[in-house]
């Protein structure tokens, strides 16, 4: 334990250097946030936006201490615009071994083989999941295919994690998925990148031990310029409502308290970007910006903001205030007595990764789970309670804002 407010501050400066040293190269965004379509040249190609944006921990592999020599026998599938399946460093993982990969583009699945040093390949997530060789399944396919792809995963005996949103759209396939996870007894986690953050960690740590006490209000913001659709599967991605992509923001809330949203007003404001407007999208959505104001489970209040369309400073970010202390960027309240805000060791080898080098502390929360017979931290109810109240958000803003109630999750 260590006493005053020396660590908080400690964080508060390795944040400064950290954004100090991206600089022009501006901030990471989140897993939608992938700049480079697939007619790019790879040459001039930009980097996909959230995977610059990296930590500078001084060394993340201090303190590390191997407690199981078990490997877990893991497929990927999904190697689109953000090459998602290979990018969180399971083939890094001392307790991993990559034993297939997939993709439905041959050319995509065999640059994942190489890039993960895996020999088998299957054309299809459903003929990888046949595999009776394979333990669990990281799925990085498009999001409208999320729900059916984790309940294909699970029906086959396997755990499975998932990228973000954990459903689309879809208050029943909500429930769906959450009776399937629940009757299979099998883990289930979804990869929200916000929740391994430094700040997100450190906000964790120091509401567990008391040091904001109940939660008054928190913020969340998503920025994410989009002024050009982004490449997708099918063209899923554009014109995709903000708050379809709420859990990036709603993380500054859900993952720091393990609490929910229970009622929602949003309002969302028209853009003037050509496929945000409703009659050039598939989902007759006009708004490029919902600003959603939630009740929280504990009787509190919290703004989270969702923008595609505005330029500037943009990026994954939140704060919080309680009756005994506020956190922005650092500490600041009763509590004198601090548990450690570092986020834990990673094994040697393991890439922080981007998304502020949430990466490999997802891929190792995951395995650990399995390996520890645990809960994963975003379990089938935090992914769902993260992702259903952004659904309920646009719903809201399509009715001027009425005051909607969010169905519960708890698992």
């Amino acid at each position: 334990m260590n006493s005053g407010k020396k660590e908080p501050d400690a964080l508060s400066r390795r944040l400064f250097l950290k954004s100090s040293a991206l600089g022009a190269a501006g901030l990471g965004i989140s897993q939608f946030g992938c700049s480079n379509g697939k007619n790019s040249n790879k040459s001039e190609a930009p980097k996909i936006q959230g995977f610059e944006d990296t930590s500078k921990a001084p060394d993340p592999y201090k303190g590390w201490v191997s407690f199981s020599e078990r490997k877990i026998r893991v497929g990927l599938v999904g190697h689109g615009v953000c090459k998602f399946a290979s990018q969180f460093g399971f083939q890094n993982h001392p307790n991993v071994e990559v034993v297939a990969v997939s993709d439905l583009i041959p050319e995509r699945c065999a640059e994942m083989a190489k890039a993960c040093n895996c020999q088998k390949t299957y054309p299809s997530l459903e003929e990888l999941v046949k595999d009776k060789t394979i333990e669990a399944v990281f799925v990085a396919t498009d999001a409208p295919s999320h729900v059916k792809h984790c309940i294909e995963v699970l029906k086959h005996g396997k755990h499975v994690a998932c990228a973000v949103p954990a459903v689309y759209n879809s208050l029943e396939d909500a429930d769906r998925l959450f009776e399937a996870v629940k009757s299979s007894g099998l883990k289930y986690m979804m990869f929200e990148t916000s929740s391994f953050r430094e700040t997100n960690y450190a906000m964790r740590q120091i509401f567990n031990a008391g040091g904001f006490g109940q939660m008054v209000y928190a913020e969340g913001e998503y920025y994410h310029y989009m002024e050009k659709p982004i490449d997708s599967y099918q063209g899923w991605r554009i014109g995709l409502p903000p708050q379809l992509c709420p859990t990036h923001s709603n993380a500054f809330y859900i993952c720091v308290t393990g609490g929910s949203f229970t009622e929602v007003s949003c309002m969302g404001i028209p853009s003037l970007i050509e496929h945000l407007k409703a009659e050039n999208n598939r989902y007759k959505n006009p708004f490029g910006t919902e600003i959603a104001l939630f009740r929280t489970s504990e009787g509190g209040i919290a703004r989270m903001a969702v923008s595609w369309d505005t330029p500037g400073d943009g990026g994954e970010r939140g704060r919080v205030r309680g009756q005994r202390g506020t956190f922005y960027d650092k500490y600041e309240g009763l509590e004198t007595k601090l548990p450690n805000l570092d986020r834990p060791p990673l094994p040697p080898g393991m890439p922080l990764g981007g998304h502020g080098g949430s990466h490999g502390y997802l891929t190792n929360e995951f395995v650990y789970s399995i390996l520890q017979d645990r809960k994963p931290l975003v379990d089938i109810a935090m992914a769902l309670n993260l992702t259903v109240s952004g659904i309920v958000a646009h719903q809201s803003a399509l009715k001027n804002g009425e005051l909607l109630k969010i169905p519960q999750y708890n698992f």
